[in-house]
């Protein structure tokens, strides 16, 4: 019966410190595997201690027959290789940006362009962190991000802390794919 399970892979991206790891901890029903290590960039080491390296993964159960596989990505782009490599046969991606830290939007677009040029899959981006005052709201990051109605790309609101926050990206994520799966 196990056979029968479909695996829908998920890749979570964004730039340095926007609340991947802590996404997925924060909803895998596995322990997530990651590759954290020690910060060595001293501009860097001012947001946080660790960083991912390689990629975090992380596993959900839906129902008897579907299994999300959540596969973080590096935020620095000294391991953007990985991006592509974690891409590969992924059905929708969910990219966090930094609500608080706007300096970070630039390369949250580049990240999104990236994904868009190489996957035509659907992509949502959350606007983590909006648990915290200085929080851009979700509207404003849209127009920060330069994303048009055209795009199709949902920004909505999360914090990576809250488990129904993160289930509610996902599930708008996975009616996305199931839309774009009946259009084929």
């Amino acid at each position: 019966m196990k056979d029968d399970v479909k695996k829908i892979k998920i890749v979570i991206a964004g730039p340095f410190a926007a609340g991947k790891t802590e996404f997925i901890k924060t909803v895998s029903e596995i322990k997530p595997v990651t590759t954290e290590r020690k910060i060595t960039h001293s501009k860097e080491k001012q947001k946080k201690d660790t960083t991912t390296v390689a990629m975090d993964f992380g596993k959900i159960k839906i129902d008897d027959k579907h299994e999300l596989y959540l596969f973080g990505t590096p935020g620095q782009a000294r391991f953007n290789f990985m991006w592509d490599i974690l891409g590969e046969g992924a059905l929708g991606v969910i990219v966090l940006v930094d609500s608080t830290d706007p300096q970070t939007f630039h390369e949250a677009r580049r990240i999104i362009n990236f994904f868009q040029s190489r996957y035509p899959i659907p992509l949502v981006v959350a606007a983590n962190k909006q648990d915290l005052p200085n929080a851009w709201s979700p509207s404003d990051i849209a127009i920060a991000l330069d994303i048009s109605e055209e795009e199709g790309i949902p920004v909505i609101g999360i914090s990576a802390k809250n488990k129904e926050d993160v289930k509610k990206a996902l599930l708008l994520l996975l009616q996305l794919i199931e839309s774009s799966l009946k259009e084929e």
